[in-house]
């Protein structure tokens, strides 16, 4: 899609739109987050629609990670590679690494609670196993964050005045 697009600015204010669109899957990513985790009702977490609450915020959970590492991250070292950014690249090349792993909890914390979802079983450790993964969702939220300031806004004057 931003490959046909003829100017600088046209390209990179497309990824902008991506960005957004990333942040609002975020967005209702920690809001399900918090409504299964019973951040605001704390006996909601072994309600008896917990396993459908679960599923549906591992589909979300699932496509934001997916999201960031087949478009958003694609788009934004290649932003980097055209400014020449070798800092931001550096930046990339550092923080990559650290955000696999939080993808790699993430993903097992889907596995594991997959079974759960076909047997209808809450996992007595549901409670510590989503405080553990809050946890990793903070560090890769923190650490995606560092990520688009470095590849991203760090050239939006670059892109303002192409």
């Amino acid at each position: 899609m931003l490959d046909n697009c003829k100017s600088t600015k046209e390209r990179w204010g497309g990824v902008s739109k991506i960005l957004d669109g990333w942040m609002q899957q975020r967005q209702e990513l920690i809001v399900e987050f918090c409504t299964i985790s019973g951040v605001h009702d704390s006996s909601s977490i072994y309600a008896k629609d917990t396993a459908a609450g679960l599923r549906h915020f591992c589909e979300l959970m699932v496509d934001y990670i997916s999201a960031g590492h087949f478009e958003v991250y694609d788009h934004l070292i290649q932003e980097a590679e055209e400014f020449n950014d070798g800092k931001g690249l550096d930046v990339a090349r550092r923080l990559y690494p650290q955000v696999s792993k939080t993808t790699e909890v993430a993903l097992a914390f889907n596995d594991s609670f997959d079974a759960s979802f076909s047997d209808g079983v809450i996992n007595p450790q549901l409670a510590r196993e989503l405080s553990l993964l809050g946890e990793t969702l903070v560090s890769r939220f923190d650490l995606e964050d560092q990520l688009v300031e470095s590849l991203h806004y760090s050239h939006s004057e670059l892109v303002a005045s192409a």
